[in-house]
């Protein structure tokens, strides 16, 4: 099977996910951006591929209504989504994904592709596209340039990241027209700059995990920039550069 995420990761990400800085924040940008072209669409059937702990697709299966389809190569993230009371949990893998071609509204597979090996994404990427029905909407989110590879990248096994043109080559050659493809979480790129390219090397710590919890008043204040990056992008607007990549397309007609 393709490449996963470590799998002591799982716990982590479930004791923050629902108030963390950086959830937050990237929930309220995807759905700004991802919004305005959901208007008018009938969703019967969307798939999150590869959905971790599932809390993302309980999300959306509460406060939304999606009938969602939750599927993840590891054992450990289902566990976790199946307590969540996730109701359709499937194991499988993202780039030979068990369904008939045609059978989604929507595909979503967000920071699973950076966990294959490189190469393998464009397999994946294709069985997206596969699974959607003719004018659904596949929807992407990817980490952005390898100058920002850090320790948290080798703790959960990232193996590679995108840039914009890569990403969006990608998903045209599996048959996608794409609506949109920008950059996100991009105002704090300074910061991530300083600490993955100055401070980490020169600290010499362990890998790690950086979803660990921060104190009330800097989650607070490092979800600011999120915030603004959502109102930006719901009104249209990209970023030329970022820590995350967001790019959705449409499967023909």
């Amino acid at each position: 099977m393709s490449g996963s995420m470590n799998p002591a990761e799982f716990a982590k990400i479930r004791a923050v996910e629902e108030s963390f800085w950086w959830y937050r924040g990237m929930r309220r940008i995807l759905f700004r951006v991802v919004d305005p072209l959901l208007r008018g669409r009938r969703l019967e059937r969307v798939l999150e591929a590869g959905c971790g702990t599932g809390y993302f697709s309980r999300l959306l299966q509460e406060d939304r209504g999606w009938p969602v389809v939750s599927l993840d190569i590891s054992g450990e993230g289902l566990r976790y989504a199946r307590s969540l009371g996730v109701e359709r949990a499937v194991q499988g893998d993202v780039c030979s994904l068990p369904f008939a071609a045609g059978t989604f509204d929507v595909v979503l597979s967000l920071d699973v592709l950076p966990h294959l090996p490189s190469g393998d994404e464009q397999g994946a990427i294709r069985e997206l596209a596969r699974v959607t029905a003719p004018g659904g909407l596949v929807i992407v989110r990817a980490a952005a340039l390898e100058l920002l590879r850090s320790r948290h990248s080798e703790y959960v096994f990232e193996r590679q990241r995108f840039t914009r043109s890569r990403l969006v080559n990608s998903m045209r050659a599996a048959g996608l027209r794409i609506l949109r493809a920008t950059y996100a979480n991009s105002l704090l790129l300074p910061v991530a700059l300083a600490k993955f390219r100055i401070w980490e090397p020169l600290s010499r710590a362990p890998l790690a995990s950086g979803v660990e919890p921060v104190s009330p008043w800097m989650d607070r204040l490092l979800h600011v920039p999120l915030a603004v990056e959502a109102g930006w992008l719901g009104r249209g607007r990209d970023f030329a550069i970022g820590q995350s990549l967001i790019a959705i397309g449409e499967r023909a007609a």
